[in-house]
């Protein structure tokens, strides 16, 4: 046995919610149970993007991906005989992240806690939601007010809460390279300090106070050796920046925190079960290298592209983080890639690019100009297709997918529709009444004159936590509190990157872009449309738009004219824009488990329109059993993670045209 003291382990999590607030209140509280030292709360697309469960764009979507938490009694009950004094919490929030913390703290003080003790994070980082993952809900500027008052809020208030994840975990699921995940990330985190630094709010001595409770939220992907080389450059970077810029002489509050969850990017619907073994290599990116390693880890589970996790996948992820940290020797031994020439090497390169990619986005006047101009999107769209370009070429191997693709038959897949966890569609409507129910019994003239106050508070330079604080007191709802400040601030439509992004595959003679963009022409000629027209829609409050943009970018170099609205529209509005645009396909991407109640609902608009002849396409994680309902019920095709050829898609798109206008097969050669 070893005489060396090891190390503390990191804070190890599952990434949990759905449902209901007791439904995930019985997970939390089980997790801890099994050994998980942090809790991190996944909240449902309505609580992200502030909607109540029983507003137009949640039909669908309520407890899918996360728990719904609509007011004070919500959060009471998601926490229920879990001590608050005594727990990590990471919380994945960010438009609403005001709000979310409010209510946080409300429960805290009823269980009798001092707020000064209450440790964990908000993510709340909005530049990363307008890039890849589309909760937003406000304009940059009144967005990064809130962070603002928030950071400066917790600081006086909250001292050890960190108030900020600046999140490059999304970034990399959107495409970037880690060149860009660094330097937007960092450049994300110049763009709040300064306005926290100019806000004010914060006594100039006290400024360290704010450094030291900014944290990160990275991936870490499959290349583990680059990966660590980049927390090692991430971690450089963010000394010389707070050092240099901001004068902040206290190494510990210098110190690059950050918390992860390995890529979920990679994970495959094909071969499922070799997800396992790449969680491992991307987990040790981040845990190998003392001087770089993860303040805390979640991991994904290995059936996360297939659907929900079950309790016991979730458990799998946990205990492949137990086995490292207790039955391994890696926290005995201090930094064991100190004096490698060749991470050193690779760090060095990292440092270099990164801060010349900042440097460009400081010239465009900082990270919120680059986010408005469209810079960051358009280059993440770009990247992002060229991964899928080299994927499609075989040049990027993943096993399972475009090698080694026979297998035998898989025990963990034998019954796919079990294998994950499915909410009870009749969730919703329970849900929906106890928030009726919530509101009827509340102290009506309480609610409204805080939610008055917010409005009136948003309207000047108050700082609007406390008046937050007041509204989830007097019963506000999630909806009511994000209306009041959308009165006053407007709501958002971020750049979908699509039209800017260049040709990422050539469409040269005997390559299969060529072959399908002769279909496409010669489809259009015997159509007599000058061009075909495929719309490209997102409904509902998925904001995972990576897929759609990506087949959107390829049918506009495939020769299609395509009409993409970005995300969060309702079936109503795809209809109206498809008639409205005279399209000859509408394909919709979902992701977030909504599918099962959307898509039929654009269908049955196309045809009380009279749209018969518009063939419907959708694509996502769409379990087998749902994907057979939905062709049942008219879909022309559904596609999801395993059909990865871009192009391949496009074809069998042009071939649903011609069936659904009775033309014949089109045979051509490029």
């Amino acid at each position: 046995m070893s005489e060396r003291r090891k190390d503390r382990p990191w804070l190890m999590r599952t990434y949990a919610g759905h449902s209901t607030a007791e439904a995930s209140n019985e997970l939390y509280r089980n997790n801890l149970a099994k050994g998980q030292t942090g809790l991190s709360v996944a909240f449902d697309l309505p609580t992200q993007t502030g909607y109540d469960p029983d507003h137009i764009l949640a039909r669908g979507e309520v407890g899918r991906v996360g728990v719904p938490v609509s007011h004070l009694g919500d959060m009471r009950r998601l926490f229920q005989d879990i001590p608050l004094e005594q727990m990590n919490t990471s919380m994945t929030i960010n438009a609403t992240a005001m709000w979310l913390l409010a209510m946080y703290q409300v429960v805290a003080e009823e269980q009798g806690a001092d707020i000064t003790r209450l440790q964990g994070t908000t993510q709340n980082d909005i530049v990363k939601e307008y890039l890849s993952r589309g909760t937003h809900v406000f304009p940059p500027v009144p967005s990064l007010r809130l962070t603002t008052d928030m950071i400066t809020y917790t600081v006086n208030h909250i001292p050890k809460w960190n108030p900020i994840n600046i999140c490059s975990y999304h970034l990399q699921e959107a495409g970037a390279t880690p060149v860009q995940e660094i330097a937007y990330a960092m450049s994300t985190a110049i763009a709040v300090l300064d306005a926290v630094r100019d806000s004010g709010q914060v006594e100039p001595e006290k400024f360290g106070d704010v450094v030291a409770r900014i944290s990160f939220f990275v991936n870490a992907g499959v290349r583990f050796v680059e990966e660590m080389c980049k927390m090692r450059a991430f971690g450089r970077i963010w000394d010389k920046v707070t050092r240099e810029r901001y004068g902040i002489e206290d190494a510990k509050q210098r110190r690059f925190r950050y918390g992860v969850q390995v890529n979920s990017l990679g994970l495959t619907e094909a071969q499922p079960e070799n997800n396992v073994q790449r969680i491992v290599l991307e987990m040790l990116a981040v845990t190998l290298s003392k001087d770089a390693r993860a303040r805390a880890v979640q991991l994904p589970a290995w059936n996360e592209a297939l659907g929900l996790p079950r309790p016991w996948d979730q458990q799998w992820s946990l205990r492949i983080q137990q086995v490292l940290a207790l039955e391994s020797d890696l926290l005995e031994y201090e930094d064991i890639f100190a004096g490698s020439h060749v991470i050193e090497a690779k760090v060095e390169a990292l440092v270099a690019e990164s801060f010349a990619e900042m440097d460009r986005i400081a010239e465009m006047g900082g990270a919120m100009a680059a986010v408005e101009s469209g810079y960051l999107k358009s280059q993440l769209v770009s990247s992002h297709a060229e991964r899928r370009a080299r994927i499609e070429s075989g040049e990027e191997k993943i096993v399972g997918v475009n090698c080694y693709e026979s297998t035998a038959p898989s025990p963990l897949t034998a019954d796919l529709d079990g294998a994950i966890m499915t909410v009870d569609p009749a969730n919703e409507a329970r849900v929906v009444a106890k928030l009726h129910e919530w509101r009827d019994n509340r102290d009506e003239a309480r609610a409204s004159e805080a939610l008055a106050a917010l409005k009136k508070a948003a309207a000047g330079t108050e700082n609007l936590m406390g008046p937050t604080v007041e509204c989830a007191r007097a019963g506000v709802t999630t909806g009511e509190w994000s209306w009041a400040l959308r009165d006053v601030f407007g709501e958002f439509r971020a750049p979908t990157g699509v039209s800017s992004a260049p040709v990422a595959v050539t469409a040269e003679a005997g390559t299969p872009l060529a072959y399908v963009r002769e279909k496409v022409a010669r489809t259009a000629d015997e159509l007599g449309s000058g061009r075909l027209r495929l719309l490209v829609g997102k409904p509902g409050l998925d904001g995972h738009s990576n897929g759609a943009e990506q087949i959107a970018v390829r049918a506009r170099d495939a020769g299609f004219e395509v009409v993409y609205q970005g995300i969060r529209l309702t079936p109503e509005q795809i209809v109206s824009a498809a008639l409205a645009e005279d399209v000859h396909c509408v394909g919709l991407s979902i992701l977030s488990g909504s599918h099962a109640e959307l898509v039929p609902d654009v269908l049955v608009r196309l045809r009380g329109a009279g749209a018969t002849d518009i063939p419907v396409i959708a694509g996502g994680i769409i379990p087998p059993a749902d994907a057979e309902a939905l062709r049942a019920a008219g879909v022309a095709a559904v596609f999801t993670p395993k059909d990865f050829g871009i192009t391949e898609i496009i074809g069998r798109i042009v071939d649903e045209i011609r069936t659904a206008n009775k033309l014949d097969p089109l045979e051509v050669s490029a």
